[in-house]
This record gives structure tokens, C-alpha cells and sequence, in this order.
């Protein structure tokens, strides 16, 4: 009985909050700091421990580690550019307790790039390396549309190529920055370019200037929904199956799209096999509380707005355009915690500043 006891006694408690995982790692940090700061094996008696913890709390939370300086270890939390992460990385690092010897951060911060430059697969990423220039689109003033020259850019390496512009993006702008401030990204060699070429250097400071344009421009704009007119649609699918929407044809008509430019996508799954890809009367009901539930959280009148709904497929999916991704990013999980015995849910959080994925709504 007392060996039962013991194996029991030694199992460990399993993660279900940011206290439990904080409680975790500060029984193991002293160890944790001996591997990293020593050079030993960090992936088998650091990595391997830690992924799963992180994985019990919320699946998508990566993370870096090394020695900050001569005597504090640095453990970086990152979403690895996923937005709808973005901010239970950012609640995680808030709940961590002071730790001797530890610095914990939330995504990778700005960095010198000129100073210390990325190598990857025998290329240079620098400040001397690359440049850029800006594209303007008359129909999308808003649009941050920036192209990125390096000059051993070529076709062949163009993957390896993307991968250490991106990671330098990340480095100059800290990660944060570099997946919210920039709607798209252009990598080409310096002699395709098609517009006067800036330093790289100079990057941060435009984006600065933008963000500041952009935020004066839509300050405290919002949207009543309250009396707005919605259309049904109805399609059928190359395959012969129906299609129908239901969306708010005054906010696609809307002309400060750009203020709301987070778009928040909840996938709901169900066997609709035997109802030509509809939900049947039951399915249909709890379809239909899991939106009223999103709904009661996400209000116009904060910066949440319900686009419509599509339902094809055995697939309803439901969207709303945001003003911010932190919040929705949020009441999407928990509904899909609550929800996850009964039918399966998908998430997704994106930016289209002109909700051009709403396109195929509007009339030709």
C-alpha cells in the first residue's frame, strides 16, 4: 500500500492554469538554469519537459531560451506569428512570479540588427543587406503593402530567403510589430524593384508614422448595428450541395471597413451527411446558441462586428470584423473549451483591413 501510495504521491499535477504552470516551473527552474547555463543536453532536460506543460495549458505556445547575461537565463514565450495567441502568451508572462535567475519574456522584443545581423543557411540578414519601399494602392489607402529587397535574393533560394527576411522582421521590429503592423510583405532582388529604394533602418520609423495616421483617423469610430438590413443568400456548390449566408449588407457596404480590421472566424463542425450538408433541428439550435453566446460577449458597441454567417458542407462559420484581436482571440477559446465534448470547433484570427474575404458576398 505505501508503494501505491508513492507512485501516486510522484505523479505530477497536471496544468490547467497560469498559477499551475508557474508553481511547475518554479520547482524545476534551478535545473533548468544549471542545463541552459552550462551548455548541457537543454533539449532532453529543458525543451522536452517543458513542451508539455505549455501544451496542457494552450496549444500553440512556443518558446526560446538561452542565457540573458553572465548570471540570468532568459526564457522567451512566443505565439511564432499566430495572432489569435498573441495574448495568452501575453497573460502568461503577466502571471509569472519574480524567479531568481530568470528573466521571462513575452514574444521576441526588437533586437540591434545592424549591430548583430541573422545568419541562415550560409546568408547574411542585415541592415546593409536589405531594403524596402512602400506601395500605395488608391482603393486601400490604409493598406501597409511593403516590399523587401536582399541583394542574393534569387528564385532558387527564395524560401530561405523568405524565412530570414521574416525573422528579421521580427528582430528589428520585436514580434509583436512585425505580425500586426505590416498587412504584406513583398521579398524580391533590388534589381526588380519598382520604386526608389529606402535603408532598412528607416522601416521602423514609417511604420511609426502610419500606425500614428491610422490611429487618428478611425479614433473612437464605431458601428451601431441595431437597424442594419441583412440578405440571405443562397447558393449550390459545384458539387451540387446548397450554400446559404446570412450577412449585414450595410456594414460590406460600410466605408471605414479599415477600422475594424481584425477578422474573427469561428468553424463549426457537424455531420450533416444525411441533410444534403445542413444541420438538422437539434444541431441547428446549439449552432445557433453557440453564436448567441459569441454575440452576448463580442458587441458592436465595444468594436465587434457580426458580419454574418455561412452554413455549407457540415460547416457553419460564423464571423465577426474586430478592432482589436485580444479579446476575440479569447471568447473564441473558451467557447471552444465549453463546447469540445459536444462538436468540433476551429478558430481563426487574420488581418484584411478591406475584408476583401467578404468579397464573395457582394454583388459582381
Amino acid at each position: 500500500m505505501s508503494f501505491l501510495k508513492s507512485l501516486f504521491k510522484s505523479k505530477e499535477e497536471p496544468i490547467n492554469s497560469y498559477e499551475d504552470f508557474w508553481k511547475w516551473f518554479s520547482q524545476n527552474q534551478q535545473a533548468f538554469y544549471n542545463v541552459i547555463k552550462d551548455k548541457g543536453n537543454v533539449n532532453k532536460e529543458f525543451f522536452e519537459k517543458l513542451s508539455p506543460k505549455l501544451d496542457q495549458l494552450k496549444d500553440g505556445i512556443w518558446f526560446l531560451a538561452g542565457m540573458f547575461n553572465d548570471t540570468t537565463a532568459e526564457l522567451i514565450l512566443t505565439p511564432d506569428g499566430v495572432i489569435k495567441n498573441i495574448v495568452f502568451v501575453e497573460e502568461l508572462v503577466a502571471a509569472a512570479p519574480e524567479i531568481k535567475n530568470w528573466k521571462i519574456t513575452a514574444l521576441k522584443q526588437p533586437s540591434d540588427l545592424g549591430k548583430f545581423g541573422i545568419e541562415m543557411d550560409g546568408y547574411i540578414f542585415n541592415e546593409s543587406k536589405m531594403q524596402f519601399y512602400a506601395t500605395e494602392h488608391s482603393s486601400m489607402p490604409d493598406e501597409i503593402d511593403i516590399t523587401i529587397t536582399h541583394e542574393d535574393f534569387t528564385e532558387e533560394n527564395k524560401a530561405i530567403m523568405t524565412n530570414g527576411v521574416y525573422l528579421a522582421l521580427d528582430h528589428s521590429l520585436g514580434e509583436l510589430n512585425s505580425i500586426t503592423k505590416i498587412d504584406n510583405v513583398n521579398i524580391i532582388a533590388p534589381e526588380n524593384a519598382t520604386s526608389e529604394l529606402v535603408p532598412f533602418k528607416k522601416l521602423k520609423d514609417f511604420l511609426i508614422w502610419r500606425e500614428k495616421e491610422f490611429v487618428e483617423k478611425y479614433k473612437g469610430l464605431r458601428h451601431n448595428t441595431e437597424n442594419d438590413k441583412y440578405s440571405g443568400l443562397e447558393a449550390t456548390l459545384n458539387n451540387g450541395l446548397p450554400l446559404i449566408a446570412v450577412v449585414n449588407t450595410d456594414l460590406l457596404a460600410w466605408d471605414s471597413k479599415a477600422s475594424h480590421p481584425w477578422i474573427a472566424v469561428m468553424e463549426i463542425k457537424y455531420d450533416g451527411d444525411n441533410n444534403n450538408g445542413m444541420p438538422d433541428s437539434d444541431t441547428y439550435q446549439l449552432l445557433n446558441q453557440i453564436e448567441d453566446k459569441i454575440t452576448a460577449e463580442l458587441k458592436d458597441s465595444d468594436g465587434y462586428l457580426n458580419v454574418g454567417r455561412q452554413t455549407a458542407e457540415s460547416v457553419r462559420e460564423v464571423y465577426f470584423a474586430c478592432m482589436d484581436f485580444r479579446k476575440p482571440a479569447k471568447v473564441f477559446h473558451k467557447i471552444k473549451k465549453e463546447y469540445h465534448n459536444k462538436i468540433e470547433i476551429n478558430t481563426d484570427i487574420y488581418k484584411d483591413k478591406y475584408w476583401q474575404s467578404f468579397n464573395r458576398f457582394m454583388p459582381n
